[in-house]
Protein backbone atom coordinates (compact mmCIF):
# COMPACT_ATOMS: atom_id res chain seq x y z
CA UNK A 1 0.00 0.00 0.00
CA UNK A 2 1.39 3.51 -1.20
CA UNK A 3 1.61 5.90 1.88
CA UNK A 4 -1.25 8.42 0.34
CA UNK A 5 -3.78 5.53 0.64
CA UNK A 6 -3.95 5.87 4.40
CA UNK A 7 -5.57 9.43 3.48
CA UNK A 8 -8.35 7.81 1.34
CA UNK A 9 -12.09 7.71 3.49
CA UNK A 10 -15.45 7.44 2.45
CA UNK A 11 -17.94 9.65 2.67
CA UNK A 12 -20.19 8.55 5.31
CA UNK A 13 -17.13 8.42 7.54
CA UNK A 14 -17.64 10.85 10.53
CA UNK A 15 -14.84 13.33 11.30
CA UNK A 16 -14.00 11.98 14.31
CA UNK A 17 -13.03 8.99 12.55
CA UNK A 18 -11.16 10.45 9.87
CA UNK A 19 -9.22 13.02 11.27
CA UNK A 20 -6.24 10.39 12.84
CA UNK A 21 -5.53 9.81 8.97
CA UNK A 22 -4.45 13.35 8.42
CA UNK A 23 -0.64 12.48 9.00
CA UNK A 24 1.62 14.46 7.03
CA UNK A 25 -0.72 14.89 4.03
CA UNK A 26 -2.97 17.00 5.67
CA UNK A 27 -5.67 16.15 3.73
CA UNK A 28 -8.55 13.53 2.98
CA UNK A 29 -9.57 11.90 -0.01
CA UNK A 30 -13.09 11.30 -0.33
CA UNK A 31 -13.64 8.05 -2.78
CA UNK A 32 -16.43 5.52 -3.28
CA UNK A 33 -15.93 1.94 -3.70
CA UNK A 34 -14.21 2.35 -7.36
CA UNK A 35 -11.92 4.77 -5.39
CA UNK A 36 -13.77 7.60 -7.74
CA UNK A 37 -13.08 11.32 -5.89
CA UNK A 38 -15.77 12.66 -4.42
CA UNK A 39 -13.82 15.26 -2.98
CA UNK A 40 -11.16 16.41 -0.27
CA UNK A 41 -11.15 17.64 3.62
CA UNK A 42 -8.15 19.82 4.30
CA UNK A 43 -7.07 21.86 7.79
CA UNK A 44 -9.25 24.38 6.41
CA UNK A 45 -12.55 22.54 5.57
CA UNK A 46 -12.63 21.15 9.28
CA UNK A 47 -12.12 24.26 10.54
CA UNK A 48 -14.95 25.69 8.22
CA UNK A 49 -17.10 23.10 9.36
CA UNK A 50 -16.18 23.64 13.46
CA UNK A 51 -17.37 27.28 12.65
CA UNK A 52 -20.35 26.79 11.37
CA UNK A 53 -21.55 24.24 13.99
CA UNK A 54 -20.67 20.75 12.68
CA UNK A 55 -19.56 18.07 15.58
CA UNK A 56 -17.38 15.43 15.42
CA UNK A 57 -19.74 13.12 14.43
CA UNK A 58 -20.54 14.94 11.32
CA UNK A 59 -19.94 12.73 7.91
CA UNK A 60 -17.13 14.00 5.86
CA UNK A 61 -19.69 14.20 2.74
CA UNK A 62 -21.19 17.19 4.63
CA UNK A 63 -17.66 18.70 5.19
CA UNK A 64 -15.60 17.82 2.17
CA UNK A 65 -14.95 19.89 -0.78
CA UNK A 66 -16.97 18.43 -3.56
CA UNK A 67 -15.01 20.31 -6.46
CA UNK A 68 -11.37 20.02 -5.09
CA UNK A 69 -8.37 20.97 -7.57
CA UNK A 70 -7.09 17.76 -9.57
CA UNK A 71 -4.69 17.28 -12.25
CA UNK A 72 -5.17 14.31 -14.75
CA UNK A 73 -2.59 11.22 -14.94
CA UNK A 74 0.62 11.80 -17.19
CA UNK A 75 0.52 15.33 -16.94
CA UNK A 76 4.63 16.66 -16.19
CA UNK A 77 5.46 17.49 -12.39
CA UNK A 78 6.55 20.40 -13.61
CA UNK A 79 3.05 21.64 -14.84
CA UNK A 80 2.25 20.48 -11.28
CA UNK A 81 4.57 22.16 -9.40
CA UNK A 82 3.85 25.37 -11.34
CA UNK A 83 0.35 25.24 -10.53
CA UNK A 84 0.39 24.53 -7.19
CA UNK A 85 2.49 27.57 -6.43
CA UNK A 86 0.08 29.26 -8.17
CA UNK A 87 -2.98 28.72 -6.86
CA UNK A 88 -1.04 28.89 -3.08
CA UNK A 89 -2.43 24.82 -2.95
CA UNK A 90 -0.44 21.99 -0.70
CA UNK A 91 -1.92 18.72 -1.68
CA UNK A 92 -2.87 18.57 -5.47
CA UNK A 93 -4.91 14.60 -6.57
CA UNK A 94 -3.84 12.88 -9.62
CA UNK A 95 -7.00 11.42 -11.29
CA UNK A 96 -7.20 9.10 -14.45
CA UNK A 97 -10.83 9.34 -15.67
CA UNK A 98 -11.83 10.27 -11.86
CA UNK A 99 -9.99 7.82 -10.24
CA UNK A 100 -7.48 8.57 -7.45
CA UNK A 101 -4.12 7.36 -8.44
CA UNK A 102 -1.83 9.79 -6.74
CA UNK A 103 -1.09 12.42 -4.52
CA UNK A 104 1.12 15.78 -5.09
CA UNK A 105 2.33 17.08 -1.90
CA UNK A 106 4.25 20.62 -2.58
CA UNK A 107 6.50 20.32 0.56
CA UNK A 108 8.40 17.11 -1.55
CA UNK A 109 7.81 18.49 -5.03
CA UNK A 110 9.96 22.04 -3.98
CA UNK A 111 12.64 19.55 -1.39
CA UNK A 112 13.05 17.85 -4.69
CA UNK A 113 13.17 20.67 -7.10
CA UNK A 114 14.76 23.55 -5.06
CA UNK A 115 15.60 26.73 -6.95
CA UNK A 116 19.02 26.98 -7.80
CA UNK A 117 20.88 30.55 -9.00
CA UNK A 118 22.19 29.67 -12.18
CA UNK A 119 20.58 31.66 -15.20
CA UNK A 120 20.17 28.99 -18.09
CA UNK A 121 20.78 29.73 -21.50
CA UNK A 122 18.86 28.07 -24.32
CA UNK A 123 20.16 28.47 -27.62
CA UNK A 124 16.48 29.21 -29.69
CA UNK A 125 17.73 30.86 -32.83
CA UNK A 126 18.68 28.33 -35.74
CA UNK A 127 16.69 28.29 -38.89
CA UNK A 128 16.87 23.98 -38.70
CA UNK A 129 17.62 23.93 -42.56
CA UNK A 130 17.59 19.93 -42.51
CA UNK A 131 14.46 19.93 -41.10
CA UNK A 132 12.69 21.67 -43.83
CA UNK A 133 10.01 21.81 -44.75
CA UNK A 134 8.56 21.52 -41.32
CA UNK A 135 10.45 24.86 -40.32
CA UNK A 136 9.54 27.12 -43.37
CA UNK A 137 6.77 28.71 -41.40
CA UNK A 138 8.13 27.51 -37.62
CA UNK A 139 11.43 28.05 -35.47
CA UNK A 140 12.96 24.49 -34.97
CA UNK A 141 12.63 24.73 -30.87
CA UNK A 142 8.74 25.11 -31.78
CA UNK A 143 8.62 21.98 -34.06
CA UNK A 144 5.62 19.78 -31.89
CA UNK A 145 6.99 17.02 -30.30
CA UNK A 146 4.46 14.56 -28.17
CA UNK A 147 1.98 17.32 -28.46
CA UNK A 148 4.41 20.21 -27.30
CA UNK A 149 7.09 22.48 -28.31
CA UNK A 150 10.39 20.97 -28.43
CA UNK A 151 11.25 24.13 -26.47
CA UNK A 152 8.49 23.73 -24.43
CA UNK A 153 9.72 20.64 -23.21
CA UNK A 154 13.29 21.94 -22.48
CA UNK A 155 11.66 24.70 -20.22
CA UNK A 156 9.84 22.08 -17.99
CA UNK A 157 12.56 19.54 -17.58
CA UNK A 158 14.47 22.52 -16.27
CA UNK A 159 12.26 24.08 -14.17
CA UNK A 160 11.91 20.43 -12.70
CA UNK A 161 15.46 20.81 -11.64
CA UNK A 162 15.29 24.22 -10.22
CA UNK A 163 16.47 25.62 -12.86
CA UNK A 164 13.93 28.40 -13.04
CA UNK A 165 15.80 31.34 -14.82
CA UNK A 166 15.79 31.61 -18.29
CA UNK A 167 17.39 33.62 -21.59
CA UNK A 168 16.33 32.21 -24.80
CA UNK A 169 18.55 33.35 -27.63
CA UNK A 170 16.33 33.85 -30.36
CA UNK A 171 16.65 34.99 -34.33
CA UNK A 172 14.81 33.27 -36.85
CA UNK A 173 11.07 33.68 -36.63
CA UNK A 174 11.81 34.70 -32.90
CA UNK A 175 8.51 36.50 -32.64
CA UNK A 176 6.66 33.14 -32.68
CA UNK A 177 9.00 31.84 -29.79
CA UNK A 178 8.09 35.27 -27.54
CA UNK A 179 4.50 35.04 -28.42
CA UNK A 180 4.19 31.45 -27.27
CA UNK A 181 6.35 32.17 -23.88
CA UNK A 182 6.19 35.55 -22.89
CA UNK A 183 7.81 36.51 -19.91
CA UNK A 184 7.40 32.40 -18.45
CA UNK A 185 5.02 32.98 -15.93
CA UNK A 186 2.56 30.60 -16.37
CA UNK A 187 5.62 27.59 -17.12
CA UNK A 188 6.73 28.87 -13.57
CA UNK A 189 9.93 30.06 -14.73
CA UNK A 190 11.35 34.00 -15.61
CA UNK A 191 12.44 34.23 -19.36
CA UNK A 192 13.93 37.01 -20.94
CA UNK A 193 15.55 36.85 -24.44
CA UNK A 194 18.86 37.67 -26.24
CA UNK A 195 17.76 39.08 -29.89
CA UNK A 196 20.04 38.33 -32.34
CA UNK A 197 20.05 40.94 -35.11
CA UNK A 198 22.52 38.52 -37.31
CA UNK A 199 23.27 34.69 -36.34
CA UNK A 200 26.02 34.77 -33.70
CA UNK A 201 26.66 31.13 -33.45
CA UNK A 202 26.46 29.03 -30.72
CA UNK A 203 28.19 31.04 -28.15
CA UNK A 204 28.36 34.96 -29.64
CA UNK A 205 24.93 35.34 -28.26
CA UNK A 206 26.13 34.88 -24.90
CA UNK A 207 27.83 38.61 -25.06
CA UNK A 208 24.43 39.45 -25.11
CA UNK A 209 23.76 38.83 -21.49
CA UNK A 210 23.16 42.39 -19.58
CA UNK A 211 24.84 41.06 -16.80
CA UNK A 212 27.76 38.84 -16.08
CA UNK A 213 26.26 36.29 -13.64
CA UNK A 214 27.28 35.68 -10.71
CA UNK A 215 27.07 31.65 -10.59
CA UNK A 216 28.33 29.30 -13.41
CA UNK A 217 25.98 29.86 -16.93
CA UNK A 218 24.17 26.59 -17.99
CA UNK A 219 23.93 27.09 -21.88
CA UNK A 220 21.81 24.29 -24.31
CA UNK A 221 20.55 23.78 -27.58
CA UNK A 222 16.98 24.05 -28.16
CA UNK A 223 16.86 21.29 -30.03
CA UNK A 224 18.04 18.67 -27.56
CA UNK A 225 15.74 16.32 -25.73
CA UNK A 226 17.01 14.95 -22.72
CA UNK A 227 16.87 13.38 -19.02
CA UNK A 228 20.44 14.35 -18.17
CA UNK A 229 20.83 15.44 -14.12
CA UNK A 230 21.09 19.34 -14.38
CA UNK A 231 22.08 19.85 -11.23
CA UNK A 232 24.78 16.95 -10.95
CA UNK A 233 26.28 18.88 -13.94
CA UNK A 234 26.43 21.93 -12.71
CA UNK A 235 27.87 20.50 -9.41
CA UNK A 236 30.88 18.41 -11.07
CA UNK A 237 31.65 22.21 -13.04
CA UNK A 238 32.07 23.90 -9.88
CA UNK A 239 33.84 21.11 -8.14
CA UNK A 240 36.60 20.91 -10.54
CA UNK A 241 36.58 24.65 -10.57
CA UNK A 242 36.55 24.20 -14.23
CA UNK A 243 36.53 27.48 -16.65
CA UNK A 244 33.67 25.05 -19.21
CA UNK A 245 32.41 22.05 -18.75
CA UNK A 246 31.14 20.01 -21.90
CA UNK A 247 28.03 17.28 -21.78
CA UNK A 248 29.42 14.29 -23.39
CA UNK A 249 27.42 11.88 -24.90
CA UNK A 250 28.75 8.32 -26.20
CA UNK A 251 28.38 8.22 -29.72
CA UNK A 252 29.00 5.01 -31.57
CA UNK A 253 29.44 4.72 -35.31
CA UNK A 254 29.58 1.23 -37.15
CA UNK A 255 32.40 0.58 -40.15
CA UNK A 256 30.38 -0.99 -42.75
CA UNK A 257 33.21 -3.10 -43.89
CA UNK A 258 35.58 -5.94 -43.03
CA UNK A 259 38.71 -3.97 -41.93
CA UNK A 260 42.14 -5.26 -42.13
CA UNK A 261 44.43 -5.63 -39.13
CA UNK A 262 48.32 -5.62 -40.53
CA UNK A 263 51.60 -6.51 -38.90
CA UNK A 264 54.06 -5.15 -41.91
CA UNK A 265 52.45 -5.95 -45.17
CA UNK A 266 50.62 -9.23 -43.79
CA UNK A 267 47.24 -9.05 -42.37
CA UNK A 268 47.51 -10.16 -39.01
CA UNK A 269 43.53 -9.93 -39.05
CA UNK A 270 40.17 -9.13 -40.19
CA UNK A 271 37.40 -7.47 -38.12
CA UNK A 272 33.86 -7.34 -39.34
CA UNK A 273 32.10 -3.99 -39.19
CA UNK A 274 33.73 -3.18 -36.35
CA UNK A 275 32.08 -0.17 -34.26
CA UNK A 276 34.13 2.61 -33.23
CA UNK A 277 33.05 4.70 -30.18
CA UNK A 278 33.49 8.30 -30.15
CA UNK A 279 33.26 11.16 -27.07
CA UNK A 280 30.78 14.03 -28.84
CA UNK A 281 29.03 17.20 -27.58
CA UNK A 282 25.87 17.39 -26.53
CA UNK A 283 25.14 20.54 -27.03
CA UNK A 284 25.16 21.14 -22.91
CA UNK A 285 27.25 23.24 -21.48
CA UNK A 286 27.89 24.82 -17.65
CA UNK A 287 30.42 28.03 -18.23
CA UNK A 288 32.04 30.01 -15.55
CA UNK A 289 31.52 33.77 -15.85
CA UNK A 290 35.07 34.64 -16.76
CA UNK A 291 34.87 32.72 -19.96
CA UNK A 292 31.91 34.40 -21.34
CA UNK A 293 32.39 36.82 -24.34
CA UNK A 294 32.28 40.24 -23.34
CA UNK A 295 30.63 41.65 -26.78
CA UNK A 296 28.47 39.83 -29.34
CA UNK A 297 30.39 38.65 -32.11
CA UNK A 298 30.30 35.53 -34.51
CA UNK A 299 31.59 32.73 -32.16
CA UNK A 300 30.59 29.01 -31.85
CA UNK A 301 30.97 26.91 -28.72
CA UNK A 302 34.25 25.16 -29.94
CA UNK A 303 36.02 27.97 -30.76
CA UNK A 304 35.01 29.66 -27.10
CA UNK A 305 36.01 26.24 -25.61
CA UNK A 306 39.42 25.96 -27.57
CA UNK A 307 39.86 29.93 -25.97
CA UNK A 308 39.24 28.23 -22.49
CA UNK A 309 42.05 25.75 -23.05
CA UNK A 310 44.59 28.28 -24.98
CA UNK A 311 44.85 30.40 -22.32
CA UNK A 312 45.37 27.71 -19.48
CA UNK A 313 41.98 27.12 -18.15
CA UNK A 314 40.41 24.01 -17.45
CA UNK A 315 37.50 22.10 -19.67
CA UNK A 316 35.88 19.15 -18.15
CA UNK A 317 33.48 16.57 -19.45
CA UNK A 318 30.55 15.64 -17.82
CA UNK A 319 29.04 11.82 -19.16
CA UNK A 320 25.39 12.17 -20.04
CA UNK A 321 24.14 8.32 -19.65
CA UNK A 322 20.34 9.50 -19.63
CA UNK A 323 18.23 9.51 -22.26
CA UNK A 324 19.69 12.20 -24.83
CA UNK A 325 18.35 13.10 -28.52
CA UNK A 326 19.81 16.26 -31.05
CA UNK A 327 16.62 16.25 -33.38
CA UNK A 328 18.70 17.99 -36.33
CA UNK A 329 17.23 15.76 -38.73
CA UNK A 330 14.07 13.78 -39.56
CA UNK A 331 15.26 10.66 -38.45
CA UNK A 332 15.90 12.40 -34.78
CA UNK A 333 12.60 13.97 -35.00
CA UNK A 334 10.69 10.94 -35.59
CA UNK A 335 12.73 9.26 -32.99
CA UNK A 336 11.67 11.51 -30.17
CA UNK A 337 8.22 11.53 -31.24
CA UNK A 338 8.38 7.67 -30.61
CA UNK A 339 10.21 8.01 -27.36
CA UNK A 340 8.45 11.26 -25.83
CA UNK A 341 5.42 9.76 -23.66
CA UNK A 342 7.46 6.92 -22.22
CA UNK A 343 10.35 9.29 -20.88
CA UNK A 344 8.71 12.86 -20.73
CA UNK A 345 4.96 12.32 -19.85
CA UNK A 346 4.07 12.82 -16.03
CA UNK A 347 8.04 13.08 -15.30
Amino acid sequence: MKPWHAVLAAADDSLHQALGRFGRFRILLVVDAERRLLGTVTDGDVRRALLRGETMDAPLARIMNPHPRTIPLNTPRSAALTMMKSLDIYQLPVVDQGVVVDLLILSDMVELTGERPNWTVILAGGQGKRLRPLTEHLPKPMLTVGGQPILETIVQELAAHGLRRLYLAVNYKAEIIKRHFGDGGRFGVEIRYLEENEPLGTAGPLGLLPERPVDPLLVMNGDVLTKADFGQLLAFHESRAAGATVGVRLFEMEVPYGVLEFEGDRVSAIVEKPVQPFKVSAGIYALDPAVLPERPVPLDMPDLLRGVIASGGTVTGFPIHEYWIDIGRPPEFRQAAADFDALFVGS
